[in-house]
């Protein structure tokens, strides 16, 4: 990171800011998201596949170790969050981090940023139809649909809800969330009723000798638990939700302070408690890739309909995943459209104040996962996914890269920190970026999966070297003017 890249930022004052956006595409919007849709979204977005059906396959890789891989990753992206939190507060924006990119770095950061962010969430699109076709697949009513089919009905009610207003965005994410944490709580209070009352589970007692009597911590040695790091940071994605839901917020001063802090103990109540609980009532070796490991649980005390049930909710965090990806790249990709660096069309907005010409891009991506679907219908999700994981990790990136220049302007007297801040800068910043660059070393281990997708990096680079190339006069002449 160079000394001209922290420089480029041009210096407003909290005045100017609060008369006339600072990001021309923050104009426009309605302020429809109360305080309870923000909160929810925070909880949806550390809640989702990731834990209800990831943690099995982790589970029985890395044993009870699994929760503090989860607690690791957690404090990880809890500083991400809190840093991208602190940037909202001295600047609330729809564009969010590309935004303060721009600010902070540079169109060029803006853009690279953008668009990385728009490959990470037009992907995890695809994921989310596959997963939801997948899903409803596990019911024999709809066996005899083809996935493809099931995936582009999913794609067209998400989308047609999307476009309505913003409000409606936020009751879906609403009740999408209290029916995960539903779901969740239920299970522990079932888990604690099992422990306390010594009751069965597969045939054995649960308790702390489940884990001392099947390997310990770690059966399976560090390296496992090392390995599985890469899955937990990608459960976590979508954190970042907050920063966005937070440009079309009337209080955002309250509500994001308060949102933001409730990560963390969500995150140890809900994965780490969860995943401790797994531990006590199952040995490791229990757990599949192919189950949720709450189905496995429920089923070996013989709870009716526990796989349908737990199937629903797996559902719904798919369908609560989608939702969310074409909402906040539709006001990204406003952002980089009113700056030039992303088509024309993707910065109209509609009567309701929803910018669906982005919204309209991301779907036209997803689209091209239904074809994905019809031809491969078995390697879809994975293709995907390890494509998306490269976004994921390059937004992190960019949100403490951004918070980093944003406090060295801080010093210069340039710009002021709100009382809400990231503690440690920039030693909290420096160590989280070599985390999630590490993460990708990491990747290297794994030849089938992870190796691959790191082969498309010089592939993506390039695109975006020429992309930048095809538009920057655009940039220029929208700076201009």
């Amino acid at each position: 990171m160079s000394k001209e890249a922290l420089d480029t930022a041009v210096p407003v004052s909290r005045t100017d800011a609060a008369a006339t956006p600072h990001d021309a595409g923050d104009a426009g919007y309605s302020k429809d998201l109360k305080a309870r849709h923000v909160n929810m979204i925070a909880i949806g977005g550390a809640i989702g596949t990731g834990l209800f059906l990831g943690a099995g396959g982790r589970m029985h890789d890395a044993g009870p170790a699994l929760a503090i891989a989860y607690l690791v990753c957690g404090i990880f992206a809890f500083f991400v969050v809190r840093a991208l939190g602190e940037l909202v507060l001295y600047r609330p924006s729809s564009g969010s981090f590309v935004s303060y990119a721009r600010e902070f770095l540079g169109e060029k950061g803006a853009y690279v940023a953008g668009w990385m962010y728009f490959v990470n969430w037009s992907t995890t699109g695809i994921a989310d139809i596959t997963a939801i076709a997948l899903y409803t697949h596990y019911w024999s009513l709809f066996t005899d649909i083809p996935q493809w089919t099931l995936a582009l009905i999913a794609l067209a009610v998400v989308l047609a809800l999307n476009l309505i207003s913003v409000k409606i965005f936020g009751e879906m994410e609403f009740w999408f969330a209290i029916i995960k944490v539903a779901a969740l709580v239920a299970f522990m209070f079932i888990g604690i009723f099992l422990l306390m009352t010594q009751h069965e589970v597969g045939g054995q007692t649960p308790g702390l000798h489940v884990i001392t009597d099947n390997g310990g911590l770690m059966p399976h040695g560090v390296l496992p638990v090392v390995l599985v790091m890469q899955g937990v940071v990608f459960a976590y994605a979508s954190l970042e939700l907050v920063g966005v839901a937070a440009g079309e917020t009337a209080e955002p001063q309250k509500v994001v302070p308060r949102a933001v802090n409730s990560i963390m103990w969500r995150v140890g109540l809900f994965y780490v408690g969860s995943v401790v609980l797994l531990a006590l009532l199952l040995p490791g070796s229990m757990y599949s890739a192919d189950q949720s490991p709450f189905v496995t649980v429920l089923s070996k005390i013989g709870v009716p309909a526990a796989g349908d049930v737990m199937n629903l909710v797996v559902l719904t965090a798919a369908m609560s995943s989608l939702n969310s990806g074409l909402y906040s790249t539709g006001r990204i990709l406003r952002s980089m459209a009113m700056a030039g660096s992303a088509p024309k069309f993707t910065a109209r907005m509609n009567r309701s104040q929803v910018p669906y010409g982005g919204i309209m891009l991301t779907s036209a991506v997803c689209v091209l996962g239904v074809g994905l679907n019809y031809l491969v219908p078995g390697q879809a999700f994975e293709i995907v996914l390890n494509i998306a994981s490269l976004g994921i990790i390059s937004t992190w990136v960019i949100i403490m890269i951004c918070h980093l220049a944003f406090v060295r302007r801080s010093k210069q007297g340039l710009v002021t920190r709100p009382t809400f801040r990231l503690w440690g800068s920039p030693v909290t910043e420096i160590v989280t970026i070599a985390f999630l660059l590490s993460v990708l070393g990491l990747m290297w281990k794994d030849p089938e999966v992870g190796r691959k997708t790191l082969y498309l990096i010089p592939i993506i680079s390039a695109a975006l070297v020429a992309g930048w190339y095809a538009i920057r006069r655009r940039t220029r002449n929208s700076l201009e003017t």
